[in-house]
């Protein structure tokens, strides 16, 4: 008679292990985010200090995927929110994960503040070029030409502007010498479990401000297969470029 033998999956501490099915539309990119941000928690052990804030939108689904302290907050809030926990917890590891819309719409201001006074905390920006969860619209960071369901002929410069870089604004408002600012991406998930490292020891050492923007992918509204949602991921890596925009001295050895 055959066993099966059955394993339970390897997950990081910092992921909630009862959370069951992704909650996350088949192919988004938020789950591949969201384990290799637990991964880097794990790796730093950080995980009995940290504290997560989630926004609304499709990011609002990870309210219980961390298995971390986690708030959920109003709609472009996280920001404010995370630094409120922050200043009266100093040495808290705060953590905003939010959209494209939550932190360059209705949340920018938030962010443009957070940047600028270098609140002790990271942001983390996930990008995937529309409003997910409300069926696909135009978000800030629309392509130039890319159809939405509120651009249905293209995303046009000449009318709705060109699309914001959330990097490479923060990293004009920063204080450099204490501010880690980047972009990254979920092709590359060893690179970007580095890219939170750095982030976050930024600011377990106190030194100060974090911002990661990721490049993601969202296959259900993009009406794109597998072949297609890559390609279309390497397009967003040609139009938001992927790197290091402000990095203080100190997190040379971070790997």
């Amino acid at each position: 008679m055959t066993e099966l033998l059955t394993l339970p999956p390897r997950l990081p501490k910092a992921l909630n292990p009862d959370v069951g099915a992704s909650k996350f539309c088949p192919g988004c990119g938020h789950g591949m985010i969201l384990k290799t941000l637990a991964a880097a928690i794990d790796e730093l052990n950080l995980k009995d200090n940290t504290v997560f804030g989630c926004d609304i939108g499709c990011s609002l689904l990870s309210w219980d995927f961390m298995d971390l302290d986690t708030v959920q907050t109003h709609h472009g809030r996280t920001t404010p929110v995370i630094y409120g926990v922050v200043r009266a917890l100093p040495g808290t590891v705060g953590i905003a994960y939010m959209g494209d819309g939550g932190g360059l719409a209705i949340g920018a201001q938030h962010l443009v503040n957070a940047a600028v006074r270098n609140e002790k905390m990271l942001a983390i920006l996930v990008n995937n070029t529309n409003y997910g969860m409300t069926g696909g619209q135009m978000a800030p960071t629309t392509m130039p030409g890319q159809i939405t369901e509120t651009t249905p002929y293209g995303r046009d410069p000449e009318v709705t502007g060109k699309p914001a870089k959330g990097a490479e604004m923060v990293a004009a408002i920063v204080d450099t010498d204490k501010a880690y600012v980047t972009r990254a991406t979920c092709s590359n998930l060893r690179a970007l479990k580095t890219t939170f490292k750095k982030a976050l020891t930024n600011v377990a050492e106190g030194r100060g401000f974090s911002f990661v923007e990721v490049l993601s992918i969202c296959p259900l509204n993009w009406r794109t297969n597998n072949v297609q949602t890559f390609d279309r991921l390497k397009t967003m890596e040609e139009c938001f470029k992927v790197g290091e925009l402000v990095v203080p001295q100190g997190l040379e050895g971070v790997k």
